[in-house]
């Protein structure tokens, strides 16, 4: 059996929240009270890692549904004393080359559903931000869409207006302008 069949199935995906303190606590009195007041076992929780930074501790869990049984847990326990802040992926953006010239920002996911029925997207899966001309005079448009429309997107090219349009990840250099 290689790697790749031994880790077939298995979830390395983690699901964080962190908890700050409302008032002065440090890092480590965060902990003792979550520790003194939550306990996992009764709520049904499995925590992976308990780790301090400066501004609170982040905890480490399995799932979604357990961020989200410990993050109203704590809410409704220490309203006065600790906040906590479930942590969500960001949605991948995808641009869209070669936008006919007619199509603006607001009419993109409209006529990406309309023209494209093979595809079985879902309204609401995108989100159109921007559309811009680049150096070579064409139009490129950036879209916001969720995971699974993400891998239906780029493996195909889509009907937009009278043209059929590439789309490739949207990946923008965050360096400073020096570099």
């Amino acid at each position: 059996m290689n790697y790749a069949e031994a880790t077939q199935g298995m979830n390395y995906r983690t699901y964080r929240i962190t908890v700050k303190s409302t008032s002065s606590h440090q890092p480590e009195e965060i902990k003792q009270i979550l520790k003194t007041k939550i306990n996992p076992g009764e709520i049904k929780v499995g925590v992976r890692s308990v780790k301090s930074y400066r501004g609170g501790v982040q905890i480490e869990m399995n799932s979604k549904e357990e961020t989200d049984i410990l993050g109203k847990g704590t809410q409704r326990k220490f309203v006065e004393k600790l906040e906590a802040l479930i942590h969500s992926l960001r949605k991948p953006t995808l641009s869209i080359l070669n936008v006919p010239d007619d199509t603006t920002s607001s009419s993109i996911e409209d006529s990406i559903l309309r023209q494209n029925t093979e595809l079985n997207l879902r309204e609401g899966s995108i989100t159109a931000k921007i559309v811009y001309d680049t150096k070579e005079k064409n139009r490129n448009a950036v879209v916001q869409v969720n995971a699974d429309t993400r891998m239906i997107l780029l493996n195909t090219k889509i009907k937009l207006g009278w043209q059929i349009c590439r789309i490739d990840d949207y990946v923008t250099a965050t360096i400073c302008y020096k570099c």
